[in-house]
């Protein structure tokens, strides 16, 4: 019989949890595990690189054997922050500072994976449907994560995360709410729901898809509003109808009456609108908002028609009814009473739908991770961290996720924006404290990267890194290149 004692457990420092970790065993985020007695990042450190572009030379000047065919520099690796690990706590310098010449200049990209509590989501949705009032509470599993913003053309706007859902609310709350922020910003599908009670719309979510709202897929983005529609269209109906109204929950158009239908001496019809009028063959709320037509709650649209006018309209007017997205139309006719009869839609008329569709673009949800970069980052970047913030703003540091271009908010600190369909697939972690880990790089010359007091003593080559294990991932389609010289103030100022 053999004494057999059990392996130690080692702690883990990568976020406040701390977690205890026993061998072979990975910790409460899954990030890190213990292997043999050592702590190990269990995804790998993700580098942007493209070596497969060769271009054939073509200037007569150049001696094809000085020169390898690849003037785009594609072989020059961007070190992201996916898979580097993390600063915590605050004074650890980033797990990685990488330099390399560009160009003749010396950069410096330092990188790391931020623990951001301070993050959350915007979701854009292509849709005219109504999915919740302004201000509604988004539900996920029960539990609210965030909440609907005011629509934008053509889209519904939501509001997901953010520090009083991850820390502000009950535990469940945070937990469900980290669990939804992450799954979204990992391009994974996730079912809210918008509202309560009657009015309460479910919705599944994925970046790049289209939306499912209540069962049913959506299409299409609406091409405009049904003002703009007529604008766009109105020569189309020329001579084929006397009047065209496009339904929408925002501004139904009337082409009698619209200034278009006047240049193109379209007479009166005599045709009344149950809304709102605003100006000259524009009409607001003539219906609730909703899953039917144009983003209301009409099935039917004469539902929105009051009485003709027996002064102007005659019997036999032909009258054509079409939504944003041309998927609803209805053609009709007044009879003797002049009350509008369903016919049968005449072929020019329905290519006429079918355009208004042609110029809708796909629906789809985009997400875009935003979030505060706090005194873990700053502080890994360089020991005077307000400095990294006015060299962020004075566009002398660069800053991206995971190799993506962000946007960076004015005001005060760095306040961050990015749409998560520009970053490597698997960008996004999260610890249980609540917190997402997201990527994010600050790239600046090696010059002013001394000058803001950066960590220069840990400053290693592209070729000196030592990691087990690389991803290697192409370029991402908006071809963005965190060291082009475009993105610095100190190159501008050398065109000028």
């Amino acid at each position: 019989m053999t004494n057999s004692t059990k392996p130690e457990k080692i702690r883990c420092d990568a976020c406040p949890v701390m977690c205890f970790i026993a061998d072979g065993k990975s910790g409460a985020c899954d990030r890190y595990a213990n292997h043999d007695g050592n702590l190990v990042r269990l995804d790998p450190l993700t580098i942007i690189e493209d070596t497969e572009q060769k271009l054939v030379p073509f200037m007569k000047d150049i001696d094809p054997a000085d020169w390898d065919g690849n003037i785009v520099k594609g072989d020059r690796p961007f070190i992201t922050a996916v898979g580097a690990g993390t600063t915590y706590p605050d004074y650890k310098p980033a797990p990685f500072i990488v330099s390399q010449e560009i160009d003749g200049v010396d950069m410096v990209t330092v990188v790391t994976e931020g623990i951001f509590s301070y993050c959350g989501v915007k979701v854009k949705i292509d849709t005219d449907r109504h999915i919740g009032h302004e201000r509604d509470v988004v539900y996920a599993d029960g539990e609210p994560i965030g909440h609907v913003m005011t629509s934008e053309y053509g889209s519904k706007m939501l509001s997901l995360g953010g520090v009083e859902h991850l820390t502000g609310g009950s535990k469940k709350e945070g937990r469900i709410t980290c669990d939804a922020l992450l799954r979204l910003c990992n391009r994974e599908a996730v079912t809210i729901t918008a509202g309560e009670g009657d009015h309460a719309t479910e919705v599944v979510i994925q970046a790049g898809k289209a939306p499912i709202i209540n069962g049913a897929e959506e299409k299409l983005m609406r091409v405009g509003c049904g003002s703009a529609t007529i604008g766009m269209f109105a020569k189309q109906w020329l001579n084929h109808v006397e009047d065209v109204v496009v339904v929408d929950d925002h501004i139904t158009g009337v082409l009698s009456e619209h200034q278009a239908g006047k240049e193109l001496d379209i007479p009166a019809t005599g045709l009344k609108i149950l809304g709102r009028r605003s100006t000259p063959g524009r009409y607001f709320q003539v219906a609730e908002p909703g899953t039917g037509w144009g983003g209301t709650d009409v099935d039917d649209p004469l539902q929105i028609l009051g009485p003709f006018n027996p002064k102007i309209a005659k019997a036999g007017m032909r009258l054509l009814m079409v939504s944003t997205t041309g998927e609803q139309s209805a053609y009709f006719e007044l009879d003797k009473n002049l009350e509008p009869q369903p016919k049968d839609m005449p072929a020019k008329l329905r290519e006429t739908t079918d355009l208004i569709a042609e110029n809708c673009e796909p629906s789809v949800c985009s997400v875009l991770f935003m979030g505060g970069a706090g005194g873990s980052l700053r502080a890994g970047v360089t020991e005077n961290p307000v400095r990294l913030t006015r060299s962020v703003k004075d566009s002398l540091t660069h800053v991206s996720c995971g190799g993506a271009d962000v946007f960076v908010w004015p005001g005060g600190g760095i306040t961050v924006m990015v749409d998560i369909l520009d970053m490597p697939t698997g960008s996004f972690g999260y610890v249980p404290t609540p917190a997402l880990v997201a990527p994010i790089e600050f790239t600046l010359r090696v010059s002013d990267y001394s000058t803001l007091g950066g960590h220069m003593e840990e400053i290693q080559t592209v070729a000196e890194m030592r990691t087990d294990e690389l991803r290697r991932v192409k370029p991402n389609l908006s071809g963005h290149n965190p060291m082009s010289p475009s993105n610095y103030r100190w190159s501008k100022a050398n065109k000028n």
